[in-house]
C-alpha cells in the first residue's frame, strides 16, 4: 500500500504527520503485512482494515493530547499504538513491553528500518517492570490485552505523580473500568473514528486532576 493510500484511509483521524512519517507508516505497514504470514502479529489481514483500525486508532491519541516525556506501552504486540505513537512525536522516550520473543524481534525491526531512535525493547510483563521502575513514566497506553486483571494496578504504579493511562477499549469495557477501578480518576471515554462502540479513556491518579490532559 502506498504512503498516499495511507493518506487517504487516515483522514478522519485527522493526523498531522509530514511526508516523511507517512512513508515510515508505509513502511511499518509492509513489515507488518510480510512478518504476519509467519507468525501472528494481528488477526486482521485487509491492509486498508489493518490502516484504519491499528494506525488510526493509534495515532487518533495525537489528536487528544499533547504527548512528552517517556511513554510506557504495555503489552506491544505488534507496536500499537506505542511505535506508531513514536513515528507520530519523534521525541517521545519509548518503553515497549512484550514478553513474547517473535514479537519484540518484530519491533526491533520496525524501529531498525524506519530508524527511530529513543526505544527501550523489555521482556517482562507490567507487573514486574514496576517493581524495578515505579514512578518512571508520563505517559502509560494499554490496547489489546486480553484481560485487564492486575495489569491497571501495575500500570498506574508506573505514573509519575502528573502522568496519564490510555487505555483502548469497548464503550461497555469503559463503563465497568470506571466503575471496578477506582485507584484512578477516569475521565469520559473519547469514541475513535470509524468504530461502532471503541473509545479511549483516560485515567489518572486522583490528585492529579487533568495532569497529562491537552
Amino acid at each position: 500500500m502506498e504512503a498516499l493510500t495511507v493518506l487517504e484511509r487516515l483522514k478522519a483521524f485527522e493526523v498531522r504527520l509530514s511526508a516523511a512519517q507517512f512513508d515510515k507508516i508505509a513502511m511499518y505497514l509492509a513489515l507488518l503485512l510480510r512478518w504476519n504470514r509467519a507468525i501472528n502479529l494481528t488477526s486482521v489481514r485487509e491492509p486498508g482494515e489493518i490502516v484504519t483500525r491499528h494506525f488510526g486508532e493509534s495515532l487518533y491519541l495525537t489528536r487528544l493530547v499533547n504527548l512528552r516525556g517517556t511513554l510506557l506501552d504495555v503489552g506491544s504486540g505488534a507496536g500499537f499504538p506505542g511505535l506508531v505513537l513514536k513515528i507520530a512525536v519523534p521525541d517521545l522516550n519509548l518503553v515497549l513491553l512484550e514478553p513474547t520473543a517473535k514479537k519484540r524481534a518484530f519491533l526491533k525491526e520496525v524501529a531498525r528500518e524506519c530508524c527511530l531512535m529513543g526505544i527501550e525493547i523489555r521482556p517482562e510483563r507490567v507487573e514486574e517492570f514496576c517493581r524495578t521502575k515505579p514512578s518512571s513514566a508520563d505517559v502509560v497506553t494499554i490496547r489489546a490485552v486480553g484481560s485487564f486483571g492486575t495489569v491497571l494496578g501495575a500500570s498506574a504504579e508506573c505514573l509519575t505523580p502528573g502522568g496519564a493511562l490510555y487505555v483502548w477499549l469497548t464503550r461497555s469495557q469503559a463503563e465497568r473500568l470506571s466503575a471496578e477501578c477506582m485507584d484512578l480518576t477516569w475521565m469520559k471515554p473519547v469514541p475513535i473514528p470509524l468504530s461502532r462502540d471503541r473509545a479511549i479513556l483516560c485515567g489518572t491518579h486522583r490528585s492529579a486532576g487533568q495532569a497529562g490532559r491537552s
